[in-house]
């Protein structure tokens, strides 16, 4: 029976069910590491899963992430799912624990988290990394171990889960972000390698050769096909290069965007009987708040039936500091307060992430984004205004800028220089292709903010943009632009 349009509720008929609100808050199953749930709305709006869908309920494990829950931010446009992927072993075999390097008891906290927005109009996703050390500050709240009721305190975000589970991990990002959590959704190790092997595993790409001695992983470069085991170590590993944590969310988002792919493109979807199985294989051990359901299910499956890899959009909160050192907790991760506003407000406001433009033909590819590049301008010459026009001209290009350049001590500087902290070195070298001819100077101890003195030789800036297509203001990536080709 086709679906009834949209009505206001005065003008709805009084016999028919009242429909949900334009504004929808419900649909998380698609979230689920994308797996699933985007199987299930496929399946669904391809008008031959119902029976299917409707005997799903009982499968799914209920919790109450927003019991008793005060002050909440104002609910925006679209839908907001909370992603959390949770260090859950207990399923584990013996087996699995040795070859996938699995061993040690499970830290009961999340071990990724994840907002995933989906628009108003069903036509766009997108997923926001938040990084496990995050540094964060929890509400006041009983610790469901030990039931002692504690103040607001400092904590990295992933140990939110495990002092109040659900409610309060929902409740710290929530008053992080200022987003408002319609849906809460909870994965573990078991779910995620049951869906990638019933799914018969995603394809990945690699430029460059990733081992990890921690996880186990060792893949050359190329292109593989990943089953469960040997997915969970991709996405769980930290120690293939210096990226540490954010290295990983990448490896987690593109990840994700070839699941979705492998979901969407295969004929999976639309086997009742493969369908079927990949339901149950991640339902098992699911978690979801009381208020997802089968009709909101069906309801998100009409809406998405055209839903790609293109729809989607991956990135990670903004990183103002790393290595931020909290006493009693140690290393955190803070973020960008001005940047990370931003972000959070489009997705309160629905809006896209990012604007796909064609690149400039006569860019110079660089290492770092420009926009990720903090840059403070020093006028090295006696000619009056020097300093304003390159610190224009650098603005103009995408670099951060701050507006104010000064003058430096020297006035007779003649080769333009790009001082800078060794730390940040791979900045530093792409600020300086968009200065040809000027000198690389290490400062140690700067810090991140690099300094142009401009010398007499400037005559413009070379525009760059970033090689790597997961750049830019948010380092946002969409699904099509991460696939294998």
């Amino acid at each position: 029976m086709p679906t009834p349009p949209r009505r206001s509720p005065a003008a709805r008929p009084p016999q028919r069910r009242p429909r949900p609100p334009v504004r929808p808050k419900k649909k998380p199953r698609w979230a689920m590491r994308a797996a699933t749930t985007l199987s299930v709305v496929v399946l669904a709006s391809a008008g031959i899963g119902h029976a299917v869908v409707t005997s799903l309920d009982a499968d799914i494990a209920r919790v109450d992430p927003f019991k008793d829950m005060k002050n909440r931010p104002r609910a925006g446009h679209g839908m907001n799912v909370l992603l959390v992927g949770t260090d859950g072993r207990d399923k584990i075999t013996e087996q699995e624990r040795r070859q996938y390097h699995l061993g040690g008891a499970p830290c009961h906290c999340t071990d990724t988290i994840m907002i995933v927005h989906i628009s108003e109009d069903r036509e766009r996703a997108s997923v926001v990394s938040l990084p496990r050390d995050s540094y964060a500050e929890t509400p006041p709240h009983t610790d469901q171990t030990t039931g002692e009721h504690h103040g607001p305190h400092p904590i990295k975000l992933n140990a939110a889960y495990a002092e109040g589970g659900p409610n309060l991990t929902v409740r710290t990002v929530e008053s992080m972000t200022h987003v408002k959590i319609d849906h809460y959704l909870e994965v573990d190790f078991t779910s995620f390698m049951k869906t990638v092997d019933v799914l018969g595993g995603v394809k990945i790409c690699t430029a460059e050769p990733l081992k990890d001695s921690y996880t186990g992983l060792d893949l050359p470069a190329g292109s593989h096909t990943l089953m469960g085991g040997q997915a969970l170590q991709y996405v769980r590993s930290r120690h293939v290069d210096g990226a540490s944590d954010l290295g990983r969310m990448k490896r987690q988002q593109r990840f994700l965007a070839a699941l979705i792919d492998q979901a969407t493109s295969s004929g999976v979807l639309l086997n009742p009987l493969k369908f079927r199985d990949v339901t149950r294989a991640v339902l098992g051990s699911v978690r979801a708040d009381k208020g997802f359901g089968t009709d909101e299910l069906l309801d998100l499956g009409r809406a998405m039936r055209d839903f790609s890899p293109s729809s989607s959009e991956f990135t990670t909160v903004p990183i103002g500091q790393m290595g931020y050192v909290v006493k009693g907790i140690g290393s955190t991760l803070k973020w960008d307060q001005a940047k990370a506003g931003k972000l959070f407000q489009a997705l309160r406001d629905d809006k896209p992430l990012t604007v796909h433009k064609a690149p400039r033909a006569n860019a110079v590819k660089v290492d770092v984004a420009p926009q990720q590049i903090q840059v403070q301008v020093e006028n090295g010459t006696a000619t009056g205004g020097l300093g304003k026009r390159v610190d224009a001209a650098l603005a103009a290009t995408g670099f951060r800028t701050t507006h104010q350049p000064t003058s430096a001590a020297d006035h007779a500087v003649r080769r333009t220089v790009v001082a800078y902290d060794p730390r940040w070195d791979r900045s530093a070298k792409s600020l300086a292709a968009a200065l040809p001819g000027s000198e690389l100077r290490a400062v140690k101890g700067q810090g991140p903010v690099l300094k142009v003195i401009a010398g007499s030789d400037f005559k413009q800036v070379t525009r760059v943009r970033a090689t790597d297509v997961q750049q830019g203001e948010f380092g946002v990536v969409t699904g099509d632009e991460v696939g294998c080709s």
